[in-house]
């Protein structure tokens, strides 16, 4: 069985390191069967690897390798920063950063090539959820992101369904509604990967919180929670890590 993953989102805010950190599960007392990663700001990527007891990964990376981009981060700057994952193509970039699914595409492959791990995100909008295109959106980014990859690598991708419309906005996809999405992205790998599509993570990311953590968990084909708000406060994102452990128990 998949390994069920809790990722949490800081976007651009940085609690306390130490008082979060004591508020969360220890090294030695992480829950069997769950992996924890955080997401902090750039500044903050070295002193949570030192901090956190969980693996650290960066909200975005630089498509290029190095040279006069100002304001960007390579992978290898990553790397040095103790970060083993990144975030590829989440739904604030591709709106206010005017990231389209070619850069998503070259930044997962920077990433991989370098040996970090892409989350890469996908969901649709509200007016393409109303029209129901939502499958189709989400094949067509899917598709455009691993072009080209060998199933070796496509393996190491974790895929993280953040419909836009329950991004910030406190409300949540239904856990039928979210498990069928994901499904749909599990035929989507395995028509593109074949076997390999089972030995990929799919994560929840529109507003996953205590509330809705266990039952949005429950569905065959959600294998995490990329969580964003709820991260924030060590007791809240505990108590979802909690429920993880639970579901992997079941399992």
């Amino acid at each position: 069985m998949r390994e069920i993953i809790i990722a949490g989102n800081w976007k651009m805010n940085a609690p306390e390191l130490r008082a979060f950190a004591a508020g969360m599960p220890s090294g030695a007392n992480a829950p069997r069967g769950v992996r924890l990663i955080i997401f902090p700001p750039f500044p903050y990527i070295s002193a949570a690897v030192r901090e956190l007891p969980a693996e650290i990964g960066a909200q975005d990376i630089s498509e290029h390798e190095y040279g006069a981009y100002t304001g960007e981060v390579s992978a290898a700057m990553l790397l040095e920063s103790g970060a083993k994952y990144t975030l590829v193509g989440h739904s604030e970039r591709r709106r206010f950063h005017a990231e389209t699914d070619a850069i998503v595409r070259l930044k997962a492959r920077r990433a991989l090539d370098s040996g970090l791990r892409p989350i890469i995100c996908v969901g649709e909008t509200d007016a393409e959820r109303r029209r129901g295109e939502t499958q189709g959106v989400i094949s067509a980014q899917i598709t455009a992101a691993l072009e080209g990859l060998s199933r070796e690598d496509a393996a190491r991708v974790i895929i993280a369904y953040e419909p836009v419309w329950a991004i910030g906005a406190g409300v949540s996809a239904s856990p039928k509604d979210a498990g069928e999405v994901c499904r749909a992205i599990r035929e989507v790998l395995r028509y593109l990967f074949e076997d390999t599509a089972e030995d990929i993570h799919i994560l929840y990311g529109g507003s996953m919180n205590s509330m809705n953590s266990a039952a949005l968990l429950a569905q065959p084909d959600i294998d995490g929670g990329l969580i964003g708000s709820a991260s924030l406060d060590s007791d809240a994102f505990t108590g979802i890590i909690k429920t993880a452990a639970a579901a992997a128990a079941d399992h």
